[in-house]
């Protein structure tokens, strides 16, 4: 092989190999939500549709549900649990602070069914950011 053979199939293995892996994604976001507001929620669910709507599977998105935000994934308490459902169902993660439902005396049972669960939320948004996740606080 000549020198420009090997410079062109490096520059291609680029692009090649991290679709291969299954790494196409090309936004990856962590949306920290520790309010029980409804109309915060609200405007949560709007912002994930749009995104998923904006950029279909070349976005990853994670919500991590912490202190009074874990309301958001309380069966009988959530005003958007079947939001959370569809959303979950296309690709979105929702993400329960263990921590939070010890404190609170919550039981795991509780929570929307399918979804996951974390020790730490923020634990889980520092791991998120360290790996290059954009980060969004929910409502401020």
């Amino acid at each position: 092989m000549n020198f420009k053979t090997i410079i062109l199939f490096s520059i291609l293995s680029l692009f090649i190999i991290p679709s291969a892996f299954g790494q196409n994604t090309e936004h990856k976001i962590v949306f920290q939500l520790t309010s029980e507001d409804p109309k915060l929620h609200k405007g949560l669910i709007k912002q994930l549709n749009n995104l998923k709507n904006g950029w279909g599977e070349s976005v990853e998105m994670e919500v991590v549900c912490h202190g009074p935000g874990i309301n958001f994934l309380i069966v009988g308490i959530s005003e958007y649990q079947k939001e959370i459902e569809e959303l979950s169902v296309n690709g979105i993660h929702f993400v329960a602070c263990e921590n939070t439902l010890i404190e609170k005396k919550i039981d795991k049972n509780t929570v929307i069914p399918n979804l996951e669960f974390v020790k730490m939320g923020i634990g889980e948004i520092v791991l998120k950011q360290e790996i290059g996740w954009s980060y969004i606080k929910v409502g401020f």
